[in-house]
């Protein structure tokens, strides 16, 4: 499981994504204490993210499904690529005064490794499949 490149991929992928859990998204600096605003503070941020996690973890373990392995890692993708045009929406819409942390582009990053990881994969399928036709034995016209 661990020797294949897409597996690797799919595994950082879920890391970058189970740490959004603990850190935070944006810091609000107008107070006098600077307040740190965190993803799970926002409950559809964390049904969001919740899904992408388990999405990513069942997309790392069902590696002896290939075809499975790859829709699975394509629909993570999605789901972080909504994640993302939410975030960015909520930096472009923010008040003055709100300083969005560099985990914001955590998912861009997830959503590059699933889809790199998603072509492994197909590339992976194929090369199965292809060795396969040429294991089977011939039918006689």
């Amino acid at each position: 499981m661990w020797q294949r490149f897409q597996t690797l991929l799919l595994f950082v992928s879920t890391v970058l994504i189970g740490l959004l859990f603990f850190c935070g998204k944006a810091e609000l600096i107008g107070s006098a204490e600077p307040e740190v605003v965190k993803f799970t503070a926002y409950y559809p941020y964390t049904i969001l993210l919740v899904l992408i996690t388990l999405l990513n973890i069942l997309a790392l373990t069902s590696y002896k499904f290939r075809v499975f392995q790859m829709r699975t890692a394509v629909l993570s993708a999605l789901l972080m690529l909504a994640l993302q045009v939410w975030l960015a929406v909520d930096y472009f819409s923010a008040e003055e005064g709100v300083r969005f942390f560099p985990t914001a582009l955590f998912p861009a990053a997830s959503i590059i490794l699933n889809l790199i990881a998603a072509r492994y994969i197909f590339a992976d399928e194929l090369m199965v499949r292809s060795s396969s036709r040429l294991r089977s034995p011939k039918k006689h016209k």
